[in-house]
């Protein structure tokens, strides 16, 4: 006898039914393959549970949730005004948070559905899963703070109202950046001919002061042998964020590269021998996805590094004929001057102290990091 819609949680990839790679098919960020790089080298502050959905007792859905605890990370850059009152009161009252979603991605990696359970049913059973996760930490002497779930378009929003999210806070942030590869794009090449004079200029200004550097395709190995060097030109990128709620541990990326072979692709960059930079790419379906990246501060500046990491990965994504590059959050404004256009994304935020959850929109907009920034449109017309 088929059992009503249900969901499981499972806490390893080793418990995973043998078809929940068949539903992630459609995004690499819930295969097994991606979700056992999180078992072995999360940050230390982050553990991710895994959640099949069932109809009719058949897995109908997949999802991940992870728990963050931010009382073991500096959340606010210390040059942000109010840090030390800011950092008191998040940790205070926000540090342990429980989210439906990819605290590590942007865009929606939180879940995929094969179309034999319809949204509604499918997001009831997650709220019931992150309830039950609550339930689990609690007994744990862990008291959540805050629920989420991230980050999904404004045309999803009604699902999530039928679905009885009552009581949660909608919000957008930074936007996401997604640079759409046009059919007539087959290389760099044609891609220039699009371009205004002024971005065109950019571009060869770039090139230009990036003479010099070697850029090299690592393997597993070599991003071992460069392993310490890496996580420090990561670290230096890491910590100048105005808002932070993680650090990759050591090893990450070599991990991730063991896990995902060719399609995690890791692009050092060499100066005189010497590392000064790298840039991390993703392979999720027609969709070219930028991961992590690191450089030296100062030679950054000089060799206008950062720039010419975007028109690298837009270069490799038009050769290898993807549909979209996702740039993702943060430094909008030097995206857009390549191409990319800001997409917004939601996440719903809910307080589990009924009190402080009343003034949720106010508090969340006390503690969002205001970025201003102007699109730019780099093609002619």
């Amino acid at each position: 006898m088929a059992k009503p819609a249900h969901y499981i949680i499972y806490d390893t990839t080793a418990q995973l039914p043998d078809t929940w790679d068949v539903l992630a098919q459609r995004n690499i960020f819930l295969s097994s393959a991606y979700l056992s790089v999180l078992e072995q080298s999360a940050p230390q502050n982050l553990n991710a549970h895994f959640i099949g959905l069932y109809q009719n007792n058949a897995l109908a859905g997949i999802a991940v949730a992870q728990y963050i605890n931010l009382d073991k990370v500096n959340t606010f850059a210390p040059g942000e005004r109010g840090f030390c009152f800011k950092e008191y009161l998040f940790k205070k009252f926000a540090s342990q948070v429980l989210v439906i979603g990819n605290n590590m991605l942007t865009g929606q990696n939180a879940y995929v559905l094969n179309g034999t359970i319809d949204e509604v049913t499918a997001l009831k059973l997650l709220e019931g899963s992150i309830k039950q996760l609550k339930g689990h930490y609690r007994k744990n002497h862990v008291r959540i703070n805050i629920l989420a779930i991230k980050d999904f378009s404004n045309s999803e929003w009604p699902a999530f109202d039928a679905a009885g999210f009552k009581g949660y806070y909608r919000f957008c942030t930074q936007p996401n950046m997604v640079f759409d590869i046009r059919a007539n794009w087959q290389s760099i090449d044609d891609y220039l001919l699009d371009l205004s004079t002024k971005y065109r200029t950019q571009y060869n200004r770039a090139r230009k002061k990036a003479a010099g550097i070697e850029k090299r395709k690592l393997s597993a190995e070599d991003i071992q042998e460069h392993n310490e060097c890496i996580q420090r030109l990561y670290i230096t990128v890491a910590g100048n964020a105005s808002f932070n709620t993680f650090h990759l541990p050591e090893n990450h990326f070599y991990t991730f590269k063991k896990a995902l072979g060719e399609n995690f692709l890791f692009y050092g960059y060499f100066l005189d021998g010497k590392l000064i930079g790298f840039n991390t790419l993703i392979k999720n379906g027609a969709d070219m996805d930028t991961y992590f990246l690191g450089y030296d501060a100062a030679l950054q500046k000089e060799k206008m590094l950062y720039l010419n990491m975007l028109y690298d990965m837009a270069g490799y994504a038009m050769k290898k004929q993807f549909s979209h590059i996702i740039y993702g959050r943060s430094a909008m404004e030097i995206k857009s001057s390549v191409g990319a256009r800001a997409e917004n994304v939601y996440g719903l935020i809910k307080h589990t102290n009924p009190l402080i959850n009343f003034f949720r929109k106010r508090i969340f907009t006390y503690f969002d990091p205001v970025v201003t920034w102007h699109q730019r449109n780099p093609f002619k017309n």
